[in-house]
């Protein structure tokens, strides 16, 4: 793996723990899905954006507006994770281009980064709205907008949807093992590293950096 120059970061289930009940809610009233919400909310929003992408007839402005509002009740019940500020300053301060990517929608996505005083940390921030599309778009739209290489870029994700769309926007994916009997699983999925925590991501970069430096080819 080259050194790595970006991190594109997608909220749910990466910064904070999200409430599954407002993507399940949109999934049934509007795409039909049944049966119960998973207890996972990064679970139920990626399997949500499987069922966005699917659809052949888009919503109309009433329906995209309730959307939208859900996602604002999931934000305001996401809680960030501990080690969020504290890592992304370290990030940062290494040089590091820090990009918001998601497919929330833009309000969803600046709420979020309002409420937790994170504007300060991301090159930007592309959502669904300004990429127009989900999943890979608002990764592509994140590269193309901050001049990053793919190459050079990682993508932290705790679903195997997510190491999906890492690797269809030509990122490497890295696994937030947030459950370890998932993580066993979604390792079967090769992705290009794993953290437990956030706070190895710094360390990661560094021993990566460290490895090119001894054999600048690999």
């Amino acid at each position: 793996m080259q050194t790595i120059e970006g991190l594109l970061l997608e909220p749910v289930g990466c910064l904070a723990e999200f409430p599954s009940a407002p993507f399940h809610e949109i999934a049934a009233r509007f795409f039909g899905r049944k049966g119960k919400a998973s207890p996972s909310g990064s679970r139920s929003y990626w399997h949500l954006l499987n069922l966005t992408q699917a659809v052949e007839t888009p919503l109309d402005g009433v329906q995209r507006k309730r959307v939208d509002g859900l996602e604002l009740e999931a934000v305001a019940g996401a809680s960030l994770y501990e080690d969020v500020v504290p890592v992304l300053s370290e990030l940062k301060d290494m040089g590091l281009r820090l990009c918001l990517a998601t497919s929330l929608s833009h309000a969803a996505a600046a709420s979020f980064v309002e409420r937790h005083s994170l504007g300060k940390f991301f090159t930007g921030i592309w959502t669904r709205d300004d990429s127009g599309g989900v999943k890979s778009a608002p990764l592509l739209a994140a590269l193309a907008g901050a001049s990053l290489p793919p190459e050079k870029t990682m993508f932290l994700t705790d679903t195997v949807e997510g190491i999906r769309t890492a690797r269809g926007a030509g990122v490497h994916p890295i696994l937030m093992m947030n459950d370890p009997d998932e993580a066993r699983r979604l390792a079967t999925y090769n992705p290009a590293g794993g953290v437990v925590s956030l706070h190895e991501i710094p360390d990661f970069i560094r021993l990566i950096k460290a490895q090119n430096a001894i054999s600048p080819r690999s």
